[in-house]
């Protein structure tokens, strides 16, 4: 039978849920563009058509493609130290892989192959690490975890028949957490922001947290470690830092990456002038087709607003299909693309509970 508590807390979520367009399923946000998407794909005569956008990426990063594979063709300097660690790897060999990296607690691990924040964690311990690698039971990553104050995600588009591209989106990652009054618990301050109460469960699950710790009036206490909208983190638009400088830094670092027009940065920088400048940034992920421009998540955003963002988007993503293959470029094909989804739904079945 169903406690009345349980069932408080389904309500609530489900509340805050519908409140905002922000928290409602994906294909609910996409199913207006679906529409869009259908006219694009007739004009292509390819369903597909997205797979051409960035030559150099398994399914154009749309879906199911090596995260690995995307850090090989960003240059070095861009991004933290990163290895892949598969399925046959011991807990020696892992080891000696970080140190040949130099890689040091605390790491992020994700897959190699996911997205929207699945099964990525942060990793303190060696045993943590084994628990965790028992867990997902598939190829992951270990990246060093960086500190860099700020966080954002960058889209960025490039018509492959122009020589220069620009940011089409600019956002803000303010990380989960809850700031004390001196008074409350932590568990207290969680159930009274409707954020952090989305994620109450999860954060109970996983048991690193002390809930009923007391926070001294305007002490913060940081929830979850990593900038993922699912993970409770709040997207806000930081469209107003869109400038030539900014262009000319971004445009510099793309147009060093093979066969990439059309997606993502999510990265962590020391400031925005530095940023600007091209230095102190540390590149966690790039994402190609299925990318977003997050910028329409920050709270009160209008849902017809963003409807137009993604229509510009989907746009830009069929403008650099179509002119990458008149340089030759295949769509994927019906049987590719059906074979693909067949093998991310076979590795998302190993995935034991995290």
């Amino acid at each position: 039978m169903m406690s009345k508590g349980s069932l408080y807390f389904k309500f609530k979520a489900l509340y805050i849920k519908s409140a905002s367009w922000e928290y409602w399923p994906i294909w609910l946000v996409y199913f207006p563009l679906s529409f869009y998407y259908v006219y694009l794909s007739i004009k292509a005569r390819s369903f597909f058509f997205f797979s051409a956008a960035n030559p150099s990426i398994e399914t154009g990063g749309m879906f199911f493609e090596s995260k690995w594979s995307i850090f090989q063709l960003i240059p070095q300097e861009y991004f933290p130290p990163t290895i892949l660690i598969n399925t046959d790897n011991d807990t020696y060999q892992i080891s000696e892989k970080m140190r040949a990296a130099n890689i040091s607690f605390p790491v992020i691990a994700k897959p190699d192959r996911g997205e929207r924040g699945w099964c990525v964690k942060k990793i303190n311990s060696v045993s943590e690490l084994i628990n965790y690698k028992q867990s997902v039971n598939i190829p992951f990553l270990i990246q060093t975890y960086i500190n860099l104050p700020v966080e954002l995600s960058i889209f960025y588009y490039r018509n492959p028949q122009s020589k220069n591209g620009s940011v089409t989106s600019v956002t803000f990652k303010k990380l989960l957490a809850v700031t004390g009054n001196g008074r409350s618990t932590i568990e207290e301050l969680i159930k009274k922001d409707n954020r952090a109460f989305l994620q109450f469960n999860r954060l109970k699950k996983e048991n690193e947290i002390n809930f009923d710790v007391i926070l001294k009036d305007g002490e913060e206490k940081l929830l979850v470690p990593y900038g993922n909208h699912v993970l409770g983190t709040t997207f806000l638009n930081y469209n107003h830092i869109i400038d030539p400088e900014l262009n000319a830094a971004i445009d510099q670092i793309s147009k060093r990456i093979p066969g990439f027009y059309y997606g993502r940065y999510d990265l962590r920088c020391a400031s925005i002038e530095e940023l600007k400048k091209g230095i102190n940034i540390s590149i966690l992920e790039l994402n190609g087709a299925s990318a977003e421009p997050a910028h329409i998540y920050n709270p009160g955003f209008s849902f017809f607003k963003a409807q137009l963002v993604l229509i510009r988007h989907y746009k830009m993503l069929y403008q650099a299909a179509i002119a990458n293959k008149k340089k030759g470029a295949v769509f994927m094909s019906y049987r590719s693309f059906w074979n693909t989804r067949n093998l991310e739904k076979v590795l998302k079945q190993k995935i034991n509970v995290l």
